[in-house]
C-alpha cells in the first residue's frame, strides 16, 4: 500500500512561520513487515523536508537503512512531562543503517537534492506508534534549518528543556 503525506499534515509539526512549500512531503509504502520512507527534496522555507515522526512504545528496537539519497535521523526521548531529555543526530547515506531504541522518537529529515529512501526492516501494529507528543509540540526539541548554506539547528520554542544535540 503506497501512502501520501499531504503538506496540511506535515504543517502540524514545522515552524510556525514556515509555510509548506511541497505538495507530498514525503509517502509511506506498506509491504508486508517492510515499511520505505520517500522523502521529497526541497525545504519549507528554511527548514529541510521531514517526515512528521513518531514515538514508538514496540518493545524491541526498530531498523532503518537508508537506501539513497543523503539526510539525517533524528532520535529523541522524552521524560514523563513530554519535555525531551535526550537528542540524537544520525547522518544518512546509501547503506548506513540505524537502530532506533524502544520509546525514543525518530523523525527523517531530507537534506539532498533527490529523494531520501529509508527502508524500516520491523514493522510494528499502528498501536506502537504515536505522533501525537511531537505534534502537540510542533515538532521534535530541534528543527534542522539551512543556514547560511549550512545545515543548522533551531531550538522549537515549544519545550522549555533543549539537551545537548549528540551526533553518532
Amino acid at each position: 500500500m503506497i501512502i501520501a503525506k499531504t503538506a496540511k499534515e506535515l504543517k502540524q509539526v514545522l515552524m510556525s512561520e514556515v509555510k509548506s512549500d511541497i505538495k507530498n512531503p514525503y509517502y509511506l509504502i506498506e509491504e508486508g513487515e517492510q515499511v520505505i520512507f520517500v522523502i521529497s527534496p526541497g525545504k519549507n522555507d528554511p527548514e529541510f523536508n521531514k517526515t512528521i515522526g513518531y514515538f514508538s512504545s514496540f518493545p524491541g528496537m526498530q531498523s532503518y537503512q537508508a537506501l539513497y539519497g543523503q539526510g539525517l535521523m533524528l532520535m529523541q526521548r522524552n521524560d514523563d512531562n513530554g519535555e525531551a531529555k535526550e537528542f540524537k543526530v544520525v547522518t544518512l547515506s546509501p547503506g548506513r543503517a540505524v537502530a532506533v531504541p524502544a520509546g525514543w522518537g525518530m523523525v527523517i529529515v531530507n537534506t539532498g537534492n533527490s529523494f531520501l529512501v529509508v527502508l524500516r526492516n520491523s514493522f510494528p501494529e499502528q498501536r506502537f506508534e504515536d505522533s501525537k507528543p511531537i505534534i502537540e509540540k510542533k515538532g521534535f526539541v530541534y528543527y534542522v534549518i539551512e543556514k547560511k548554506g549550512e545545515i543548522s539547528f533551531k531550538q522549537n520554542p515549544n519545550y522549555s528543556i533543549h539537551p545537548q544535540i549528540t551526533t553518532e
